[in-house]
């Protein structure tokens, strides 16, 4: 039984993926909350039944809406004992559960947070990067020039960052980090405790070549601090045009020389590709006219 004076709005962290991952202490709270405010009510339930723990009255709260279930959600909080998750993990870490934090601050509601799963401190330490100093930065921006802009700031500190990233959009944001510094030291870690976990070292284009396709799962990557490189060059002139035909007369894939091209420092990987292309398109006189 949970102690009386148990503040009434409890943020439980959940197994990221291995069931056992749970403390003794969120059990406690999942069993005794007379609510459940969850990002998505079907997860919550499925955690609820892998414990065999009893039915309760479950609520999502998600970024879509935050803004009018916030105070349904402390009008309950003030009378019975609320607990809050996420699909996987701390809630309030990169999800609106932030928000709802900061709403019962200023509503005077109490909170307490149980400590628990963290996916971006677990990658942090797999990683073996110095963390005496280290920043989260949650997801990267979703345009590839506000993406680079933010790896470059991270970089110009000089210590590890972390971030998440979904499977969909990771190629492009390796793509981009290559852009800014394609001999950066990335560590990423995917479906972390799950029965497909995969860690991955070395640089963007390693990194990338090394997932499977279709990437799928949850996604974390820790990019290790440094100077910047070089700016990439652009991709053009006689010099690109040269090595792409001689990449070309050696029988070489348009993917394979886009990639060596890029390692190289002469464009974006997707750039490239698309040059490689029209140059096959083109014939073998192309760089002649």
């Amino acid at each position: 039984m949970l102690n009386e004076d148990r503040m009434p709005l409890v943020f439980v962290p959940t197994p990221l993926g291995n069931l056992r991952d749970i403390t003794l202490r969120a059990l406690d709270v999942l069993r005794e909350a007379a609510l459940i405010v969850a990002e998505d009510s079907r997860v919550a339930r499925r955690l609820l039944s892998a414990y065999t723990l009893p039915g309760r009255e479950i609520w999502t709260y998600h970024e879509h809406n935050a803004a009018t279930a916030t105070a349904a959600i402390l009008a309950r909080a003030r009378e019975e004992l609320v607990a809050v998750v996420t699909d996987a993990g701390m809630p309030g870490i990169s999800d609106p559960g932030t928000a709802l934090s900061a709403a019962a601050r200023q509503a005077g509601v109490p909170i307490e947070v149980l400590p628990g799963p963290t996916a971006f401190a677990c990658a942090a330490v797999l990683s073996g990067f110095d963390l005496r100093r280290f920043a989260f930065e949650g997801f990267p921006p979703r345009a590839g020039g506000e993406r680079r802009a933010a790896f470059r700031a991270a970089r110009a500190r000089a210590q590890p960052s972390v971030w998440y990233e979904a499977p969909h959009r990771i190629h492009a944001t390796l793509d981009d980090l290559a852009a800014v510094a394609p001999a950066a030291r990335i560590f990423l870690l995917r479906e972390f405790t799950k029965l497909h976990e995969q860690q991955i070292a070395g640089t963007p284009a390693d990194v990338a070549a090394a997932l499977a396709q279709p990437v799928r799962g949850e996604i974390v990557f820790v990019l290790d601090g440094g100077p910047l490189e070089e700016p990439v060059r652009s991709a053009d002139g006689p010099e690109l045009d040269t090595a792409i035909g001689r990449l070309i007369d050696e029988g070489h894939s348009t993917s394979a020389i886009a990639k060596a091209l890029a390692e190289r420092g002469l464009g974006e990987r997707r750039h490239l590709y698309a040059r490689v292309a029209e140059r096959r398109r083109a014939g073998p006189h192309a760089s002649e006219a």
